[in-house]
């Protein structure tokens, strides 16, 4: 009788605690399924699904993948919210993916690095070490080099069939702006070009870097349902493994052969024997696998975001020739003039320049969705209680064309960054490389490339639509939301290449 009554009085107590417990505010959540959540609601483009989502739940809801719950932020107000002041740090944290564990050596590098000391130190690495101003004047000839050699491509294909200048040349343009970006990459971390280069290890790396882009990112099913990493019934672990084996032996080769070099010219100036040098004297701080981790994260974040933000950019160009020809005006005003090309100390004087990137960034952002955020602890944010390990996401995309925030949103306008003041209106509005403690760290390095590239594009030569039609801008799939479809322009050279020498 006694056991009875404990026992009824247990469940009474437990009911009552579940029936009084404080009531949790959770983000809105569209209706799901058992096991898989709402995974079958995520379609391609994904930040185009979740920006239609947030059309009927709000700025800021939640979706259940598989078992990991999730929040997806659609608004500036609350990208702010999550990400700075005291949610900077809840939110500092990253997802763990399965290909950062095989890949990516066990999540430690420092886009996948869990925030703690390890993250900050890697993170200062980037800020004084690599990304410096310093460090990038020390490798401003590199990028010289590597744009004008571009130029020479492009000049040559211009003029091969029958020397005749006054025609123009169809180029499809992702190939080249890809090589461009990879050998400008490869050369300040390594040394080596690998693009232009017909051998057997160039051949390899590229196809390394192209299969980690295609592994690359949350794409993988079994990252929400880890019931399917036991059966790996499409082979993803094992790529992924062989994947990660293949490139920390690319990876090693490449420090074991500058710690063989030391001295040598070709391999003076490079990250790697900078970082080699800083090894000596604080060994805990520099090891073989942090050095090939900043490696690996310069080429796979530094090098396909760049090109593809460079594609966008000439897209846009050719569908606006009104653009076009005030950027070139501008340009032979600051450089033509003056009988030379353009140089990296030309993108500040350049204003419309860099307002036609920053709109092409705002536009098409090369990370839609940033990179995921995790959170370390429970916290309350926009009104709601979101748990401890809520994946977040961040809709730049979205937030870059809510009409709430930009006047006519889906034009395109670069006048819309002419001010200081206007520069200043979109701070938090205007987030392609993120935003907060989180953010992109190689950002300086990608003003550099797009300004002086594209600037260059527009100084030497006269660009014009394939036959006349409009450029297609729809996106495809990948990391790095590219052109769906790629872009074939004519282009002529400029009278400027007759002046000057390479």
């Amino acid at each position: 009788m006694f056991n009875l009554v404990s026992v009824a009085l247990l469940l009474v107590l437990i009911t009552a605690s579940y029936l009084f417990r404080p009531k949790k505010n959770s983000p809105p959540s569209p209706v799901g399924f058992p096991v898989i959540g709402h995974l079958h609601l995520l379609k391609e483009p994904v930040h185009r699904c979740l920006r239609d989502l947030s059309h009927h739940l709000g700025p800021v809801f939640s979706l259940k993948l598989g078992s990991c719950r999730a929040v997806v932020v659609t608004s500036a107000s609350a990208a702010e919210e999550f990400l700075t002041h005291q949610n900077d740090i809840v939110f500092a944290n990253r997802p763990i993916s399965t290909l950062g564990v095989y890949a990516g050596y066990n999540n430690t590098m420092v886009s996948a690095a869990p925030y703690g000391e390890l993250w900050r130190n890697l993170r200062r690495i980037c800020t004084l070490e690599i990304f410096s101003a310093a460090r990038l004047r020390e490798s401003f000839e590199i990028r010289r080099d590597e744009v004008r050699a571009l130029l020479q491509t492009i000049h040559a294909a211009t003029t091969k069939s029958g020397g005749d200048k006054e025609h123009f040349v169809r180029l499809e343009l992702r190939p080249l702006l890809s090589g461009l970006t990879f050998n400008i990459v490869m050369r300040m971390v390594a040394g080596k070009r690998y693009y232009g280069e017909e051998n057997e290890e160039a051949k390899e790396v590229r196809e390394l870097i192209s299969e980690a882009f295609v592994l690359g990112g949350f794409t993988y099913v079994g990252d929400f349902l880890p019931v399917l990493k036991l059966f790996d019934f499409d082979g993803y672990v094992k790529r992924a493994k062989r994947l990660g084996s293949k490139l920390d032996k690319f990876l090693q080769k490449l420090v074991d052969e500058h710690r063989r070099n030391r001295g040598k010219t070709e391999f003076e100036n490079t990250m790697i024997t900078h970082l080699l040098t800083l090894q000596e004297s604080q060994h805990d701080y520099y090891t073989d696998e942090i050095i090939k981790g900043l490696v690996q994260v310069m080429l796979v974040a530094g090098t396909d975001t760049t090109a593809v933000t460079l594609e966008w950019a000439m897209a846009n160009l050719l569908n606006h020739p009104e653009v076009l020809v005030k950027a070139k005006t501008e340009l032979n005003a600051v450089v033509s003039r003056e009988g030379r090309l353009m140089e990296e100390s030309d993108i500040a004087t350049c204003k419309y320049l860099s307002n036609v990137i920053s709109e092409t960034l705002r536009l098409y952002p090369a990370a839609p969705l940033l990179v995921p955020h995790a959170s370390s602890d429970n916290c309350k944010v926009s009104g709601y209680d979101i748990p401890r390990g809520t994946w977040l996401f961040i809709n730049a995309w979205a937030i870059q064309r809510d009409p709430k925030v930009w006047d006519e949103p889906e034009i395109f306008e670069p006048e819309r960054f002419d001010s200081e003041e206007s520069k200043t209106h979109h701070h938090g509005k205007f987030i392609p490389f993120g935003m907060g403690r989180r953010a992109c760290p190689g950002m300086g390095l990608a003003h550099l490339v797009l300004g002086l590239a594209l600037g260059s594009l527009i100084q030497c030569f006269d660009w014009e639509r394939d036959d006349d039609v409009a450029v297609d801008m729809s996106e495809g799939k990948g990391l790095t939301m590219p052109k769906a479809v790629r872009l074939v322009a004519k282009c002529k050279s400029s009278p400027i290449l007759d002046q000057v020498a390479f």
